[in-house]
């Protein structure tokens, strides 16, 4: 047996997203990935400082959640990307991961 079993391998033309916008405070820059991986989940990448999270309309509702996966210390800040995400992240049935 080799030094790594290979998990998963897997090859998806996906959708990209790249936006900019801001709000009273602060500027803002991510790349949304579109892909079925990640139980159908957008990765939202942070351009500015490299930090993603897999994130889904019900994610949404914990706004700690939000805090801890970009490093997000003021509350306001954390509530002007929920309110961005809401409209931004399409709603999604649970797609299983491992069939």
């Amino acid at each position: 047996m080799g030094l790594f079993e290979k998990l998963y391998d897997e090859h998806e033309k996906v959708q990209v997203r790249f936006i900019g916008f801001t709000t009273e405070e602060t500027r803002y820059d991510f790349g949304i990935v579109y892909t079925n991986m990640f139980f159908g989940k957008p990765l939202i990448v942070c351009m500015q400082t490299g930090r993603s999270a897999l994130l889904d309309p019900a994610d949404l509702d914990n706004i700690e959640y939000l805090q801890t996966a970009f490093h997000i210390n003021e509350t306001k800040q954390a509530a002007d990307l929920v309110e961005f995400f809401k409209s931004e992240l399409p709603i999604i049935p649970f797609q299983p991961q491992y069939d």
